[in-house]
């Protein structure tokens, strides 16, 4: 890579570090005499301490926010922000700012390492400063009258000090490359957010995600459900029809052939039996349109055994937490019918404040197994997506229960 692509040469990292200095120095002293003032304040008027204090918090919110674009722009350094603290006015998101763990570590930085930092940056200008002009002093020595009053000409020794400031100035990059790297590691430690920070906001983002792709999966089987009842389904409905009318109005036709027509009607007929089926195991319409307890009662019409259900849901949940209770409900009671042998089976379904409990129990043989293959681990990974419980209690000789429990929300519509 050439300088012209993007690598800074030596002038620019010099003006870089140059103005990374001075800037500290600005800035380390603006917090440190906000917080003096502040301190002051609170010990000898705490009456009116209320506007300093949303002064003192807005200031170094904004003192932070200078010192991650002075890293930014000065050492290549990235410090992320820490989360905010959500409340409806400024006087008490100040007051929630002083709880945080955040907010102490900013104030260690600004007043405790700040101003250390800044005594330490100041001298490093002044080692600048002092190592140029002692090289350039003969220049300034030219430069300036010798009559001018403020300047001591004759108390100088100038190859003294220009010597001093060849040996000195070769130095002064590195230290200040040293100093500089410090600093980021101690602003990325104070001004950044802490590793279980990091991990929380991590966790609510991926939360955040997972719900999104959650509705969009939901999206997409809503788009099927509805492609192939306004498409294929009617095609098969189309062609039973007409099958119908064939076979009861051809009736002049060859018996192979009237046999190939009622083949093809029956065929037709239950293609779109498995059809209905598949439509209906997407999603199903009477779930959107009036919840759960509409939506579990066909499911409880349609089952070969009789089923006592009980939904006691005052307030609906989340579409995409219906959507996992109505299919665990199905699989639920499809795995009763397929292999517990049992006479009956009861649903209930109840919300208790932020939490959709499930509860299936049949009077089966029991030792229902999810590593069995009986749908349970499916059961188990669709409960598991939206950050649900499922237990199984199942001892062999029965009875079974199934329990489930949802959050009723979830991140995206929080």
């Amino acid at each position: 890579m050439t300088r012209s692509e993007g690598r800074p040469g030596r002038r620019t990292r010099l003006s870089a570090q140059a103005a990374f200095l001075y800037t500290g120095v600005l800035l380390h002293g603006a917090a440190f005499l906000l917080w003096v003032w502040f301190s002051l304040t609170v010990v000898y008027a705490p009456g009116v301490a209320v506007a300093p204090l949303l002064f003192a918090t807005a200031g170094a919110t904004s003192v932070t926010w200078l010192q991650r674009r002075r890293f930014a722009a000065y050492a290549d350094t990235d410090i992320p922000h820490t989360p905010p603290v959500k409340a409806p006015d400024a006087f008490r998101r100040a007051r929630g700012r002083l709880r945080t763990a955040a907010y102490w570590r900013h104030l260690g930085y600004h007043q405790l390492a700040g101003p250390v930092l800044g005594v330490v940056e100041a001298v490093a200008l002044a080692l600048w400063v002092g190592s140029i002009g002692g090289i350039t002093f003969y220049a300034w020595y030219w430069l300036f009258p010798q009559e001018w009053a403020f300047i001591q000409w004759a108390n100088v020794d100038g190859w003294k000090m220009a010597v001093a400031g060849l040996v000195v100035l070769p130095f002064l990059p590195r230290l200040t490359g040293a100093l500089l790297r410090l600093e980021s590691v101690i602003a990325r430690r104070l001004l950044g957010p802490s590793r279980a920070e990091e991990l929380a906001q991590r966790v609510e983002d991926l939360a955040e995600r997972r719900a999104e792709t959650l509705a969009a999966a939901d999206a997409e089987r809503r788009r099927i459900e509805r492609d192939l009842h306004d498409g294929a389904q009617q095609r098969l409905v189309s062609l039973a029809v007409n099958l119908g009318l064939a076979r009861a109005t051809l009736t002049d036709l060859p018996p192979e052939a009237r046999a190939v027509i009622d083949e093809a009607h029956r065929e037709a007929k239950e293609a779109l039996e498995e059809l209905n089926h598949l439509v209906r195991g997407l999603h199903p319409h009477v779930l959107d349109d009036r919840g759960l307890d509409a939506a579990l009662s066909g499911i409880a019409a349609r089952a070969p055994l009789p089923v006592q259900l009980a939904v006691d849901v005052p307030e609906r949940a989340a579409p995409a937490v219906e959507a996992v209770a109505y299919f665990v409900v199905s699989e639920a009671l499809a795995n009763v019918t397929k292999h517990a042998r049992a006479s009956r089976a009861e649903v209930t379904v109840a919300r208790a404040g932020d939490t959709l409990r499930v509860r299936v129990v049949d009077d089966g043989r029991g030792g229902a197994d999810p590593s069995g293959g009986t749908g349970l681990t499916g059961l188990t990974h669709r409960v598991a997506s939206v950050d649900g419980t499922l237990a199984i209690d199942s001892p062999r000789g029965g009875p079974t229960t199934i329990t489930v429990e949802l959050p009723c929300t979830l991140p995206s519509a929080l």
